[in-house]
């Protein structure tokens, strides 16, 4: 008999309710996937502000639900379970999450699974591409993470291979748009900007590439900095900047770094399936350059479309999914959000 899974997201400023179908071959189906954001409320700060995306959840997370079963042609009693991002992310967004869950949870009689945010990303390309090979290989590239991870199991064992020093590479796209005079967030513009440039006009660092340095580890700290020096330079020099060109040449040194450590680990781990996962993997540079070098490699690729790359509900409502069909522990219902909940721990 199929269960029918309600995922809960709130990490960061967007508040994200999804419901899920789990067959009874393990299969996993969308039914819904309703998102609201408050990203509009924070791009003139120029980045997420906390106090003002927990205030945004808790007006939010009501009519996202209501949204949500509306979609799917649900009522809140066909729920059988409910997984919700236990973290990492911002405390005060968490929490709202967690005290909706715990609410629909106890009102309703059903389990409760606190779950990873950063497995989530992964487990969501089972909604387009079916199960996870295992073992995968999983570059998780979003705002505040930039991850290599080995996937044995999407409910139980993830290790990591690798992470940022630094800025992650979606907090280097914001930084590098705020010194072109870009929008807030920087991914999407940057983006538009480099189809007009040239990605060869200037010759960025590659962080973290050199032969002394950690093999799967990023850092994109200086890469951002020398985008700035060079903005400064030629505005000294009184020459117009060039975006386009600056755009592209800073995305093709982020695309490139991602995709060459990303292909390195999959070799080295003996692994045939790369998948692309968060928010910047919908930069279209990333995904075009992922797909040309794991051709060369012989390796499959797999990126979930740009809707389900970002922060949302059904990502969690698949882990959830997942998760229960594992049959992993039902989390107690005394739990609390950890801020800094590391991947390897899928649900607590």
């Amino acid at each position: 008999m199929s269960r029918i899974i309600m995922g809960i997201e709130s990490s960061c400023d967007e508040t994200g309710v999804g419901l899920v179908r789990l067959h009874d071959d393990g299969t996993v189906e969308l039914l819904a996937d309703e998102v609201a954001s408050s990203v509009d409320q924070h791009a003139r700060f120029g980045g997420v502000v906390p106090e003002v995306a927990s205030r945004a959840h808790l007006e939010a997370m009501v009519p996202t639900a209501e949204r949500a079963f509306a979609t799917a042609g649900l009522e809140l009693s066909d729920v059988d379970a409910i997984a919700v991002t236990a973290g990492p992310g911002l405390a005060g967004a968490l929490l709202v999450g967690v005290a909706a869950a715990k609410a629909y949870a106890t009102a309703l009689g059903v389990p409760l699974y606190g779950v990873n945010h950063l497995a989530g990303h992964i487990a969501v390309d089972s909604l387009q591409h079916g199960p996870l090979p295992t073992p995968c290989l999983a570059l998780l590239v979003s705002g505040g993470h930039t991850q290599l991870l080995r996937v044995d199991d999407i409910a139980s064992k993830i290790t990591e291979l690798g992470s940022t020093v630094d800025d992650a590479a979606g907090e280097a796209y914001d930084k590098v748009a705020r010194v072109l005079g870009l929008p807030y967030p920087g991914g999407p513009p940057i983006d538009r900007a480099a189809k007009n440039g040239d990605p060869r006009a200037i010759a960025f660092p590659r962080g973290m590439t050199g032969p002394r340095d950690a093999k799967f580890d990023f850092s994109f700290s200086g890469l951002k900095t020398a985008v700035a020096r060079w903005v400064e330079g030629a505005e000294r020099r009184g020459e117009e900047i060039p975006v386009d060109d600056v755009a592209a040449s800073f995305q093709e040194a982020v695309a490139d770094v991602l995709t060459a450590k990303a292909i390195r680990a999959a070799k080295e781990q003996g692994i045939g399936t790369l998948v692309i996962s968060g928010g910047v993997a919908a930069n279209s540079r990333l995904s075009a350059l992922a797909a040309e070098r794991c051709a060369e490699a012989g390796i499959e690729l797999r990126v979930p479309r740009p809707r389900l790359c970002t922060d949302n509900g059904a990502m969690i409502a698949a882990l959830g999914a997942h998760v229960v069909a594992a049959r992993r522990p039902v989390t107690s219902l005394d739990f609390s959000a950890n801020p800094a909940l590391p991947v390897e721990i899928v649900s607590i």
